[in-house]
């Protein structure tokens, strides 16, 4: 039996020749109601259309599937982050494109990521805007519920966010609409994502 189709698997170089990308991981972080996930669903539909091949990941979505076993202290903050990771570096390496919507609230945190995934993929993007923007923004009551002591942890509250020390790009969502967040943010994204022969 000829064994000779097991010598090597398909690069990633070979997938991304074939999706016609350069798969990589945008990473963006802030407050809880910054606008991370909306401009995460706004960044997804717009490289869609564009004809990339992507996958967001999302805070809400991954604590009810693969890491609904996470609590959110410290440590399982850590973990979360961690699977999350390794996620991203599946799809990266598969050629696929993928955004995050995640708090990831200290530098630490998006260090281990960012080494996970790889610093050449790495795509760190700031959403910026004032906790008592976010906290008037607060559609899921999360703040509020953190303030009444029913939520423990919750970042902004009692437990601390430690901006980017040096974020890719930075989207001041308070005084930006999301048009133009967007507009920013794909303007600095579509160069990075181009595939380039090897």
């Amino acid at each position: 039996m000829d064994n000779s189709y097991l010598a090597s698997k398909i690069s990633t170089n070979q997938k991304e020749l074939r999706l016609q990308q350069s798969a990589k991981t945008v990473w963006m972080t802030g407050f809880s109601g910054a606008g991370k996930t909306t401009l995460g669903l706004a960044l997804e539909k717009e490289l869609f259309q564009r004809g990339f091949f992507i996958q967001l990941l999302d805070g809400d979505d991954v604590r009810t599937g693969l890491n609904k076993d996470l609590t959110f202290s410290e440590e399982s903050r850590t973990e979360n982050i961690r699977r999350i990771a390794e996620v991203n570096a599946l799809f990266n390496n598969s050629g696929i494109i993928t955004i995050n919507c995640f708090i990831s609230p200290t530098n630490a945190i998006r260090q281990m990521a960012r080494s996970i995934i790889g610093a050449d993929r790495f795509i760190e993007v700031f959403i910026k805007a004032p906790l008592a923007i976010c906290e008037k923004r607060d559609v899921k009551g999360f703040y509020l519920k953190a303030r009444q002591g029913l939520i423990k942890e919750f970042t902004g509250i009692d437990s601390p966010f430690e901006e980017p020390a040096n974020p890719d790009l930075i989207l001041e969502t308070s005084f930006e609409t999301i048009d133009q967040s967007l507009k920013q943010l794909v303007s600095y994204i579509i160069p990075k994502l181009q595939y380039h022969q090897v």
